[in-house]
């Protein structure tokens, strides 16, 4: 049951200038970490629980620990060093299987970003923006998760932190200039590819 902490697929400094090397760095070894220590003893502790009254008791740090490993797990795989900037790929949405979706459900990628932007702004507190697959209907949709849900409701295609951690180091207060930031670094091509394991997938 030992969770452990996912290397980066690059380095601290690669997402650079939109997301800070000291951000990523702390976010990850500190952040991530913690949430991964917490998980590991929450399940220790669950192992050894003996009554149901000591299990339901855990499951707070299971959720929220464990929340949080899952979604920090797919995040840094949803983020690739800016083609904006010359350094790779991210930022870039090339014609394919996901760019016809978010066409077809938002009218083009400006429109998704404004939504899932004003949506993802408008968390209360500390939470996740989500571009996901609706498991019913199979179309993209945005929608949020509190504190370190996990996306239950839908299979999960572009997760986005939002909580300060994330950003406050370089943007202060202002999570509008993070979220426009932020699709300069998005990994599509990793998007894509979880799109197309969902809509193709049996769980749908």
């Amino acid at each position: 049951m030992s969770n452990t902490l996912p290397p980066l697929p690059y380095g601290y400094d690669a997402l650079e200038p939109y997301i800070s090397t000291e951000i990523m760095t702390l976010h990850h070894t500190k952040h991530h970490q913690t949430y991964v220590t917490a998980l590991n003893a929450a399940e220790a502790s669950y192992a050894k629980a003996s009554t149901p009254k000591e299990r339901i008791a855990l499951q707070a740090a299971l959720k929220f620990n464990g929340g949080g490993h899952i979604n920090h797990s797919l995040f840094w795989k949803n983020l690739a060093p800016s083609a904006a900037v010359n350094k790779g790929t991210g930022g870039v949405l090339k014609d394919g299987p996901l760019k016809a979706a978010i066409e077809k459900a938002f009218g083009s990628l400006d429109n998704l970003k404004k939504q899932f932007n004003t949506t993802t702004a408008g968390i209360q507190g500390s939470g996740w923006g989500w571009l996901g697959v609706n498991p019913t209907t199979k179309v993209l949709e945005v929608t949020t998760t509190a504190n370190q849900d996990p996306l239950l409701t839908h299979v999960p295609i572009i997760g986005v932190d939002i909580w300060e951690h994330a950003f406050y180091l370089q943007y202060k207060n202002v999570k509008v200039d993070y979220l426009a930031a932020i699709w300069n670094v998005i990994n599509f091509e990793e998007a894509e590819a979880r799109y197309v394991e969902a809509v193709g997938s049996s769980k749908l």
